[in-house]
C-alpha cells in the first residue's frame, strides 16, 4: 500500500523536479563535453605542442579519458552518501564541483607559459570533473524516477537524459559561434577560454533551481522505515550500500555495465571522435564538423523523450535492443557518408547515429533505477553506469584515434563499435523486463517471497527478492 510519502506529486511539482534535474545535468554535461570538443580542436596545440598533430590529439584525448577514470570513484562516494543522506544534497555538491573545475580550466596557463605544469593541472581538473559527473547521473535520474508517475516513468526519467544532448548542443553551439566570429589565432589565444568561464554563470542558475526541489518521497519513506526498524531493534545496523548492492544486485550491476557498452562507445565516437575524423580524413572544416554535431544534437534532444515514452508502452528491453542493433548496423554507412565530405551527408550520418543512440539512452534511466532497491539505488545505478564508462566512453575516442593512425581507414573503428553493440545485445537480452516494478516496493530480503496468493506472482514481489 502506498503511503503518503510515496504519493505521486502534482503535475506542477513533477515538472519543477524534472526541470531541476534537466538543468543540472545540462550544465554538468556542458562542462564535460566542452572539454571533449576542446580536446579535439585546440588542447593538442595548447598543452601538448611538442607532438605532431595526431599524436598531440591522442595525448589530448588521454587527458579526456582520465576524467572517466574518476567517475567510478565519484559513483562510489556519491552513491554511498546519496543512499544515506538523500539525493538532493549530493546533487548540489556535484554541480559545485563540476562547475568549479570547468571555470578553473578557463583560467589555466598553457604549455607556452608554465611548461609541463600546464597538462598536469589540466589533468587534475579533469579528474575533478569526472568525479563530479560520476555522482551526478545517478542522483539526477533517481530524483525524477522516484518522484514520477509509475505509468510514465520511462518518459519522465528520460528528461534528465536529454541533459546530455542539451549540454552537447550548448557546448558545441558556443564553440561553433566562437570559431565563426574569431580567427584561428584569436580562438587559440583566448577565445577557447570563454565557454569554460561561462560555466560559472550557468552553475549559479543551476543551483538556484536545484535547491528549490524536495527530496525524493520514496527515499524519505525508506529512510523513515529504516530508522523505525533500528529504533525497535528489529534489525542490526545497516550495511554499507555498496555491500548490499554486491550481495543482492550483482547480476543487475553486470547487466547495467554491459548495457552501457554500445551506448557509451557509440556516443563518443559519433560526437567527439568525428571532430578528428571529419577534419583529418574527410577534409571537412572545423566549423562544418561542429555544425553537423550541433544539428544532430538538437534532433537527439527531441527524440529522447519519445523513446522514453515508447519504453512505457512496450518495455525497456525492446527499445534498448532496437538502439543497440541499430547503432551497430549504422556504423559502416556512418563513415561512408562522412567520407563524401558533403555537409548534408555529414548531418545525416550524425543525426541517424544519435537517434539510434537515443533508443538506448532514453529508457536507461528508468531501466537502471528499477533494478535496485531504494536504500542502495543511488549506489547500484551509479556503479553499474560509471564503472562501465571506464571501459567504454573513456577509451573510445582514444582507441578510435589510435586505430585511425595505425590503419588509416574507418573499417576497424566501425568493427569496434559493432563489437560493443553485440555485447550490449547480449547483456540486455538476458536481463528481466522492469517497467512494471514499483520503486517503493523494490526492497531486497533474505526471506523468500510468499509462495501463495497473488503477491507471489506480482512484479513487486519479484522485485523484492532481486
Amino acid at each position: 500500500m502506498a503511503s503518503a510519502a510515496s504519493a505521486p506529486p502534482t503535475p506542477n511539482n513533477l515538472k519543477r523536479i524534472v526541470a531541476a534535474s534537466l538543468i543540472g545535468t545540462t550544465i554538468e554535461w556542458y562542462d564535460f563535453f566542452l572539454y571533449g570538443s576542446a580536446a579535439a580542436l585546440v588542447f593538442n596545440k595548447l598543452f601538448f605542442p611538442d607532438s605532431d598533430p595526431l599524436v598531440g590529439t591522442l595525448l589530448s584525448f588521454l587527458t579526456y579519458a582520465v576524467g572517466f577514470a574518476a567517475r567510478p570513484l565519484g559513483a562510489l562516494v556519491f552513491g554511498h552518501y546519496g543512499d544515506r543522506l538523500g539525493r538532493k544534497k549530493l546533487l548540489v555538491l556535484s554541480l559545485l564541483l563540476m562547475g568549479g573545475a570547468t571555470f578553473a580550466i578557463g583560467l589555466l596557463p598553457t604549455h607556452a607559459t608554465v611548461g609541463t605544469a600546464a597538462p598536469v593541472l589540466l589533468t587534475v581538473l579533469r579528474l575533478v570533473q569526472g568525479f563530479a559527473l560520476g555522482g551526478e547521473w545517478g542522483g539526477a535520474v533517481l530524483l525524477v524516477s522516484e518522484h514520477g508517475d509509475a505509468r510514465r516513468r520511462g518518459f519522465w526519467a528520460s528528461w534528465p537524459q536529454t541533459g546530455a544532448p542539451a549540454g552537447q548542443l550548448l557546448a558545441t553551439g558556443v564553440l561553433s559561434l566562437l570559431t565563426a566570429v574569431l580567427s584561428d589565432a584569436a580562438f587559440g589565444s583566448w577565445g577557447w577560454r570563454v565557454p569554460f568561464l561561462l560555466s560559472g554563470v550557468l552553475v549559479i542558475v543551476g543551483l538556484w533551481i536545484r535547491l528549490s526541489v524536495d527530496e525524493s518521497p520514496v527515499f524519505k519513506e525508506a529512510l523513515a522505515q529504516a530508522e523505525a526498524r533500528k529504533a525497535t531493534r528489529e534489525e542490526a545496523a545497516e550495511k554499507l550500500p555498496i555491500v548490499s548492492v554486491l550481495r543482492h544486485h550483482w547480476r543487475d550491476v553486470l547487466v547495467a555495465m554491459g548495457a552501457r557498452m554500445a551506448e557509451n562507445i557509440s556516443y563518443y565516437v559519433i560526437t567527439a571522435f568525428i571532430l578528428v575524423y571529419a577534419t583529418t580524413s574527410a577534409g571537412v572544416s572545423k566549423q562544418t564538423a561542429l555544425n553537423s554535431v550541433l544539428i544532430a544534437s538538437a534532433v537527439h534532444f527531441a527524440v529522447i523523450p519519445a523513446w522514453g515514452a515508447l519504453s512505457d508502452r512496450v518495455g525497456r528491453r525492446p527499445v534498448y535492443l532496437l538502439g543497440a542493433v541499430g547503432v551497430g548496423a549504422w556504423m559502416f554507412p556512418f563513415f561512408s557518408l562522412i567520407d563524401t565530405g558533403g555537409f548534408g551527408n555529414l548531418v545525416l550520418a550524425v543525426t541517424v547515429g544519435l537517434v539510434l543512440h537515443g533508443a538506448m539512452y532514453a529508457p536507461q534511466a528508468a531501466f537502471f533505477s528499477e533494478m535496485f532497491a531504494t536504500r542502495m539505488r543511488y549506489s547500484g545505478a551509479s556503479i553499474g553506469a560509471q564503472f562501465a564508462s571506464v571501459a567504454a566512453g573513456a577509451p573510445a575516442p582514444l582507441i578510435a584515434t589510435a586505430l585511425l593512425a595505425d590503419y588509416g581507414t574507418s573499417t576497424p573503428i566501425a568493427l569496434y563499435v559493432i563489437a560493443a553493440a553485440v555485447l550490449t545485445v547480449v547483456a540486455v537480452g538476458v536481463a528481466q523486463e522492469t517497467r512494471h516494478r514499483d520503486l517503493a516496493d523494490v526492497e531486497p530480503t533474505t526471506t523468500p517471497a510468499p509462495e501463495t496468493g497473488s503477491a507471489a506472482h506480482s512484479p513487486a514481489a519479484d522485485a523484492r527478492t532481486v
